[in-house]
C-alpha cells in the first residue's frame, strides 16, 4: 500500500455540465467524493493523503466561481473538522494563505491545532498552492537563514523548507478527469512518484477507482535508479515496493 497518495481532483465542472447543472454543483458533489476517499484511505492504511484543492492559477476563474469555492471551503471546514478529529485524522493546509479572508485563515489554523496530535491519517489540502512557488519560498527561506552559504545548500536542506516537509514524498500521484499533466503540483516532491491518470471525473471517483489506481501502483517496479537485478538481490524487487 502506498504510504502517501497525492491527487489532483479534476472534472467537477465537466461532471456538472454533463448533467446540465451549474459548475458549482460539481464542486459540491466533489466534496462528497473527498469524504468517501478519506474513509477509503483510512480503511486501506494509507498514512498521508494530499489533495490539490485550489491552485495559484485558479484565481483566473470567474469571480463568482472563486467566491463559491472559498465559501465551500469554509463550510466544509466548519462541518468536517470535528469528524476528522474524532476519527484520528490530522488536518494540514499548504499554500500561500495571504490572499484568503481572515476568517478562513482562522478556521484553517484552528483545525490544524485541534488535530495536531492525530496520526491515523494526515490529510493535507493544497490551497492557493503552486509547486514553483513552493520551491521559490524554500530557497528564499534558506537565503534568509544562511546568507553566507548561498552556494552551498544541499537537497536535504531545501527539502526541509518545502511545504510538505512533514510528510514522506508521494508514492502515488493520481489525476482524474482525463488530463495527463501535473499542473504545477508538488513539483519537487513528485520526482519519484508513480503517475496514474484516469478519465474518471472527480465526483465519480469512488472506492473502486481508488483500488484500480493502487493496483496499478502495486504492479510497477520502483527502482529509484537501480536495476531489477539489484532489487531482487536486496529482496525488494517484483512487488512494486522498492
Amino acid at each position: 500500500m502506498p504510504r502517501h497518495i497525492a491527487i489532483i481532483m479534476d472534472g467537477n465542472g465537466r461532471w456538472a455540465r454533463k448533467r446540465l447543472m451549474p459548475r458549482v454543483a460539481g464542486h459540491t458533489r466533489g466534496v462528497e467524493a473527498v469524504r468517501g476517499l478519506i474513509r477509503a484511505c483510512v480503511q486501506r492504511g494509507v498514512g498521508h493523503l494530499t489533495l490539490f484543492a485550489f491552485s495559484s492559477e485558479n484565481w483566473r476563474r470567474p469571480a463568482d466561481e472563486v467566491s463559491f469555492l472559498m465559501q465551500l471551503f469554509m463550510r466544509s471546514l466548519q462541518k468536517e473538522v470535528k469528524r476528522l478529529h474524532e476519527n484520528g485524522i490530522r488536518f494540514r493546509v499548504i499554500g500561500d494563505l495571504s490572499r484568503f479572508e481572515p476568517g478562513l485563515v482562522e478556521l484553517v489554523r484552528n483545525a490544524e491545532a485541534l488535530t495536531a496530535g492525530n496520526d491515523r491519517l494526515t490529510l493535507t489540502v493544497a490551497a492557493n498552492y503552486g509547486g514553483r512557488w513552493d520551491i521559490l519560498q524554500a530557497v528564499n527561506r534558506l537565503v534568509r537563514k544562511h546568507p553566507q552559504r548561498q552556494d552551498e545548500f544541499t537537497e536535504e536542506e531545501l527539502a526541509a523548507e518545502l511545504s510538505m516537509n512533514f510528510a514522506p514524498e508521494p508514492d502515488l500521484f493520481i489525476r482524474t478527469g482525463g488530463e495527463q499533466r501535473v499542473s504545477n503540483f508538488l513539483l519537487w516532491q513528485l520526482a519519484y512518484a508513480e503517475l496514474y491518470f484516469t478519465d474518471t471525473l472527480w465526483p465519480d471517483f469512488d472506492d473502486a477507482a481508488l483500488d484500480a489506481a493502487i493496483a496499478s501502483y502495486r504492479a510497477r517496479e520502483r527502482r529509484f535508479g537501480r536495476t531489477s537485478e539489484q532489487l531482487r538481490e536486496s529482496g525488494q524487487g517484483g512487488d512494486g515496493h522498492a
